[in-house]
């Protein structure tokens, strides 16, 4: 998926990435997986199907069972409409729940957003802080959207970012009667988190260094 382009992306992510430069120490307690809006809506059927996005969430399945394979915090965050009501912890409307590939267990935090930035207007922050979390690992849907804008969100904030480049996943963008396809919006996205934000990894190279 997106390979020729993300290697792009990795070259720029080694070469500049203040927040968090390549060659971190391993991963420990004060590390926290975000994982962003891997719901129904954005897979085949739902209001706004992404390109990929099975594949992506298999990939993202794969960090989350390393995070809670070493009893690392693990946060989900799943996008409400304000239209849509929350019953009992959950979207009235199926389409916004979360996949059930990435359901959250028992214990782990669910944080439930109306804008794009998971930071905006919820205890995110607080949370990450009462817990004395100073790195984020960023899987989700879709990368120049939310995932995008928690990782600048975090960089701001002082955390250490990264995002995994392959649990991502996003679409094709119109604007000005151009189209831009997934794989351009995707390496877009990730080429401005590397270049001022935080890393971008594969899955691979991640859970070697976990």
């Amino acid at each position: 998926m997106m390979l020729s382009a993300i290697g792009m992306v990795m070259m720029l992510a080694t070469a500049a990435a203040p927040h968090g430069a390549a060659g971190e120490t391993a991963m420990g307690a004060d590390t926290a997986l975000v994982v962003i809006d891997i719901q129904n809506f954005y897979f085949e059927g739902g209001l706004l199907p992404l390109t990929r996005p099975v594949e992506a969430a298999e990939q993202a399945r794969r960090v989350l069972d390393a995070f809670r394979a070493k009893h690392l915090t693990v946060i989900h965050v799943q996008h409400v409409p304000q239209s849509v009501a929350i019953v009992d912890g959950l979207p009235a409307d199926a389409q916004y729940r979360i996949r059930p590939v990435m359901a959250p267990a028992a214990g782990e935090k669910v944080i439930t957003k109306r804008y794009a930035n998971s930071f905006r207007e919820t205890d995110l922050l607080d949370y990450l802080r009462a817990k004395g979390i100073r790195k984020l690992v960023i899987v989700g849907m879709q990368t120049q959207m939310c995932v995008e804008a928690a990782s600048r969100a975090a960089a701001d904030l002082g955390f250490e970012v990264t995002v995994v480049h392959d649990a991502c996943a996003t679409r094709p963008l119109e604007f000005g009667g151009h189209t831009a396809s997934a794989i351009d919006v995707h390496t877009t996205a990730l080429a401005t988190i590397a270049n001022g934000y935080g890393r971008v990894l594969s899955v691979e190279a991640l859970l070697k260094e976990m």
